[in-house]
């Protein structure tokens, strides 16, 4: 498949076609679901519970894991741990696939200190030199060694392998190389080949970087691409809402967007994203009921931690909970530390007046490292705040280049101030 990427979008016209979006939010998504709903069904018949062995076990999860990608459910996720566990205890945890994959599921609901122990495991008890290279590089990423991440990569460089460029393609992002991190994502895309999933997980990451840099006509291409492949991609159609919302300027079709990708998914993002469409369309009673409902159903102990970057943003914003955010920022620095886990608690602390202890902790931990474009905001706002303008501006500006990746209230914001 022939992908056409275009020069960045320079004026304010409309890049969303509002026939392409009627055409997905029309669409059966139900095809697709279905057969998810085969493959798990499939599998669990396989499993023999008089003789139980390892090889349907190990498919059954991994159905299990796929429905979940497709319908947010988490508890998918949560059946398909407890089959690993009992892989474990049934072979007395001497085989390496269940704990990689308990990793992996680890990862998602972003219990990253678990999942690096669940990895040492399995990599002790022995992985092949590929997958626990892959299996190492997540979880070191994810814990902010980033550094050692880019050396597994060195260890297994093949320009020709998918995993491989995927990976490279999130440490250029990391590294603020955004050129070599979209060009990484696109071999990636073209290495897929017929594999739909994957080519779609790398082109809505394709769409995510591109969105992240403001070019807003290669990220619609990018998500439109990946859902002429399968209309039942709910990251894509999220971030063409989102595109509608900032760029396009539609507030209406942006809530729409938004609302059917609520009726796609278990997860709770879509309710997020009608929040922040509210706050754009200055509809205050929504952007507080839809963000109330966000935090309901993220703080659900199924999820994890998945959403307290999230949650945090709220609490310490028009939920008004500061006292809460910091407490999740300082559970969330015991399960990864990293300039931007410091920088949430940095600001947590600072929203419950608790200024000195925030500002030791951002001298300590934040000053002169590597953020997004969030904490450079939220940096710029305490700096500002506690009188020292040059450092404020220069948050601003630096939060200013991916300003996009922010909410409509914050980009309006960092504007204002570098207007000043």
């Amino acid at each position: 498949m022939l992908i056409i990427f275009t020069v960045g979008c320079k004026n304010n016209q409309p890049i969303v076609e509002s026939s392409f979006v009627d055409s997905v939010l029309n669409s059966n998504t139900a095809s697709s679901i279905n057969i998810k709903e085969q493959e798990v069904t499939f599998w669990k018949n396989r499993v023999d519970t008089l003789h139980p062995g390892i090889t349907n076990e190990l498919r059954y999860a991994s159905a299990l894991a796929t429905r979940f990608a497709a319908t947010g459910d988490i508890r998918d996720i949560i059946t398909a741990d407890s089959i690993l566990y009992r892989i474990n205890e049934r072979y007395n945890g001497k085989e390496a696939s269940p704990f990689k994959m308990l990793a992996a599921h680890a990862i998602t609901r972003h219990h990253f200190r678990e999942a690096d122990s669940l990895i040492a495991i399995a990599r002790q008890i022995g992985l092949k030199k590929y997958d626990e290279a892959t299996a190492s590089f997540d979880v070191d990423f994810e814990l902010g060694r980033h550094g050692h991440a880019g050396s597994i990569l060195d260890n297994i460089k093949n320009e020709n392998d998918y995993g491989y460029n995927f990976r490279q393609s999130k440490l250029a992002h990391y590294k603020g190389d955004i050129d070599s991190a979209i060009n990484y994502m696109m071999k990636a895309v073209t290495l897929a080949q017929n594999n739909i999933v994957l080519k779609q997980t790398a082109l809505s990451n394709v769409g995510d970087l591109y969105l992240h840099s403001g070019d807003f006509s290669n990220s619609y291409n990018a998500y439109k691409t990946s859902l002429r492949l399968n209309t039942s991609d709910n990251h894509s159609l999220l971030g063409i809402g989102w595109i509608v919302l900032v760029h396009d300027k539609n507030d209406s079709l942006a809530k729409a967007i938004f609302t059917s990708a609520q009726s796609r998914t278990k997860l709770p993002d879509p309710l997020y994203k009608l929040s922040q469409a509210c706050q754009a369309s200055a509809d205050s009673i929504g952007e507080i009921t839809y963000a109330n409902e966000f935090a309901e159903q993220a703080t659900d102990t199924l999820y994890g931690g998945m959403y307290n970057k999230y949650l945090i943003e709220l609490y310490t914003g028009i939920l008004h909970d500061a006292a809460r955010a910091e407490s999740l920022a300082k559970g969330e620095l015991n399960n990864r530390s990293t300039p931007q886990t410091h920088a949430w608690y940095t600001w947590a602390l600072y929203c419950n007046n608790k200024k000195d202890e925030a500002y030791k902790e951002y001298t300590a931990y934040v000053s002169g490292k590597p953020l997004e474009a969030l904490e450079l905001y939220y940096m710029g706002k305490m700096m500002k705040s506690l009188g020292k303008g040059y450092n404020a501006h220069e948050y601003f500006k630096a939060a200013s280049q991916n300003k996009y990746d922010l909410s409509p209230r914050m980009i309006k914001d960092i504007t204002d101030n570098l207007e000043e």
